[in-house]
């Protein structure tokens, strides 16, 4: 069965190989008898799947040893609270770089419980920036650094890792890991929804340094302390079991595929197809300065807004699905992450230069 090019941001398509191979193991996983949404997360049969699904996890991102991987609920908005409970540890300041929707969202949050510190700032750019090393205006008692990667919304992506010194540096990145190496060491927490890269919504990755578990805020939630979910291996409750299991068979996708600086290969050669055929164009526009691109989520304008419903009408013809922008931005926005192939890449580009033809 040919399959469509889903472009959504999240949720969002998974490689084709991973949902035929869940399929097959629906009812039965692994002559278990039972599928594994139905497994004791306690249980032998899932506690292997968990664990195999940690170790890849490790080995694909080089994960040192003082760290903790754990997988959770709640989203990576959860973490925009978890994080100053947790991290503050008796201080009363914070520094964020704010680049973005979703670095909005975690400001906001943090301000309900500390002094946020507005290291970096590109609202004057209507966001379509990424603030230079140079530029930040870091804070020596900031109890830590947090700022997102990639802003899937306007799609403005960070071109390097923002030096922070022995401060420890919070990174959300859910659009953007797994599609690349990443050097874990240099952060202090890694978070990210897998919606986009990793598998399925509900389940979240955080990968944490040991030593910034522990003395968390008086009166923390339980659920909300990161040693309760590193002291029970991610199951001090009942994890959200079907998605970790997902996850893990995107783990062992992206290795059969020769990791993630293959992974990287690919994602660059996509995004630099297709900013070619907007920039070739005097028919579609991308907002975002050339050096701030993202490789995940390409916005891009028609030059004539009345045409965003035919186009997307004809997007759909084709088999090219969600492509509307945010409704914050407007216009269009391909996202494409690691399970989108080439083709449905340029099977968009083809689609987008028919349509100029058509309409210009």
């Amino acid at each position: 069965m040919a399959r469509n090019f889903n472009f959504s941001a999240g949720p969002a398509m998974l490689p084709t190989e991973v949902i035929e191979r869940a399929r097959e193991e629906m009812l039965d996983w692994n002559g278990s008898g039972m599928s594994v949404m139905e497994m004791s997360h306690r249980g032998k049969e899932f506690v292997s799947i968990a664990e195999k699904a940690e170790a890849d996890l490790r080995e694909i991102l080089s994960v040192p040893g003082n760290y903790k991987v754990l997988f959770l609920q709640g989203g990576a908005s959860s973490q925009f609270a978890m994080i100053p409970l947790n991290l503050l540890k008796g201080r009363n300041k914070a520094d964020y770089l704010n680049t973005g929707m979703w670095s909005k969202k975690a400001i906001a949050e943090a301000k309900r419980f500390c002094n946020v510190n507005m290291a970096g700032d590109t609202s004057g750019d209507n966001f379509t920036t990424a603030p230079d090393q140079d530029a930040l205006n870091l804070d020596a008692d900031a109890a830590y650094v947090h700022y997102t990667p990639n802003e899937t919304i306007g799609g403005v992506e960070f071109g390097y890792v923002p030096e922070t010194g022995e401060i420890p540096l919070v990174a959300d990145m859910s659009s953007t890991l797994l599609s690349r190496p990443v050097d874990v060491s240099k952060f202090g927490i890694i978070y990210a929804g897998a919606q986009k890269n990793i598998g399925p919504s509900g389940l979240t990755i955080v990968i944490i340094r040991e030593d910034l578990i522990g003395n968390p805020a008086d009166g923390i939630p339980t659920m909300f302390n990161y040693a309760t979910h590193a002291d029970a291996g991610s199951m001090y409750n009942t994890p959200p079991t079907y998605n970790w299991y997902i996850a893990g068979l995107v783990f062992e996708w992206i290795k059969d595929r020769g990791g993630l600086s293959a992974m990287a290969e690919t994602n660059q050669r996509k995004a630099t197809k297709l900013y070619a055929a907007i920039d070739d164009s005097a028919f579609y526009a991308n907002p975002v300065a050339e050096n701030a691109r993202s490789w995940m989520n390409i916005p891009f304008t028609l030059a004539d807004p009345s045409l965003d419903g035919e186009f997307l009408s004809g997007a759909t013809k084709k088999g090219l699905l969600t492509l509307k922008g945010h409704r914050s931005v407007g216009g269009m926005r391909a996202s494409i992450y690691n399970a989108m192939p080439e083709e449905g890449v340029d099977t968009l580009i083809s689609y987008m230069q028919e349509f100029e033809q058509k309409n210009a």
